[in-house]
């Protein structure tokens, strides 16, 4: 007679506990990790250097990393100018990517198995590594029929978008949005999930050489218009819109001058939502924009959202956006090179080699 599934479970339990000791005897491989002891420059303070084996605590699932990106926000934790830092010395650069599980603690009640792909949600740092152990409340199963590129970095960039386009204003299908840095990821994205949703984008990116071939990639991923910042140069930009109506949104990751174009896009009450600052340039406003357009300026940092009551959340919706990869309908340019060569692509991510797409290491 089969036992009662109060019984199976149990049993069940000892199986997988067993199998995790047969694959790691409790303890991660050896590993190797892009370590930093103080901050400074990247190239200057960042070297790959070996970890010894890490004990598995009774509900740690150990994870080899397949890939992780080199993000903007990586590079400033190792400068020491982001608001939250690991601990020095030793510390691990990285904060997002995707693995595989190895290997689990006896405890480990999560549905995870062996092989399967795994993402810390929210995520953490210390993703430049080959092998990491962390508690199973850190580790998010995801889908493995995607590129691994995009499982190891749908979480800050294009969940970026997602919660900028849903947070701040009540957007229906017709509605516009006016962005700058349409060329990033976080871009890139915004176009593709605001088509989804029956958005029009209104897109600015810099005057640079190429940039006519830039605009033509942001139109085949659904941009309704693209102007360089030259083109704005007019005192009645909104003349430029044609049917399109005028945008109740805009997201500014420049700063400067880029970010007060923007402004002269937004319709009456409308929100310009500041989520970078590549210029390092102050966001200035005429005070007449708040007198008389009661023009809104808010900010969004990911990292503070996530880290409030919505792991959860954040998850469902990592789940949705990689449900878009997989169907065809959210895509960006990266560039996969493989973890030996870290130093060229942190080259690369530092602009060393002239422009240049998202840095991901694959280990």
């Amino acid at each position: 007679m089969m036992a009662p599934p109060s019984r199976l479970l149990p049993i069940l339990r000892r199986c997988r506990s067993s199998r995790a000791r047969s694959l790691s005897s409790l303890a991660s491989p050896a590993s190797k990790a892009v370590v930093y002891d103080e901050h400074g420059a990247p190239e200057q303070v960042l070297r790959v250097a070996d970890v010894a084996p890490v004990q598995l605590g009774e509900r740690d699932v150990c994870v080899r990393m397949l890939a992780a990106p080199i993000n903007p926000s990586d590079i400033n934790r190792v400068e020491g100018v982001y608001p939250v830092r690991p601990l020095l010395p030793g510390a691990v650069g990285g904060y997002e990517g995707v693995g595989q599980v190895h290997a689990f603690g006896p405890a480990v009640t999560a549905p995870l198995s062996p092989g399967d792909w795994v993402i810390p949600s929210p995520p953490s740092f210390g993703t430049w590594q080959t092998y990491i152990v962390k508690h199973q409340s850190v580790w998010h199963k995801v889908r493995s029929d995607v590129p691994m590129e995009y499982a190891a970095t749908i979480t800050v960039n294009p969940l970026t978008a997602l919660r900028m386009l849903q947070d701040f204003v009540q957007l229906n299908p017709g509605d516009a949005i006016v962005q700058n840095g349409a060329t990033s990821i976080v871009g890139q994205c915004v176009i593709q999930l605001a088509k989804v949703h029956g958005i029009h984008t209104i897109n600015v990116i810099r005057d640079r050489p190429g940039s006519e071939e830039a605009k033509d990639k942001l139109k085949q991923l659904g941009a309704d218009e693209v102007f360089t910042e030259s083109q704005l140069d007019m005192k009645n930009v909104k003349s430029l819109l044609g049917a399109l109506p005028e945008p109740a949104l805009g997201f500014n990751c420049v700063g400067g001058n880029s970010a007060s174009l923007l402004l002269k896009f937004l319709r009456q009450g409308g929100t310009m939502v500041t989520y970078g600052g590549m210029s390092k340039r102050p966001v200035t406003a005429p005070t007449s924009y708040f007198i008389f357009k009661d023009i809104s300026l808010r900010g969004f940092w990911l990292q503070k959202w996530m880290n409030s009551d919505k792991a959860e959340d954040c998850r469902t919706m990592i789940d949705y956006l990689l449900g878009l990869v997989h169907e065809g309908k959210l895509k960006y340019e990266m560039e996969s090179i493989p973890f030996g060569e870290f130093s060229l692509a942190l080259e690369k991510a530092l602009g060393k080699h002239g422009s240049q797409p998202k840095q991901v290491v694959r280990f």
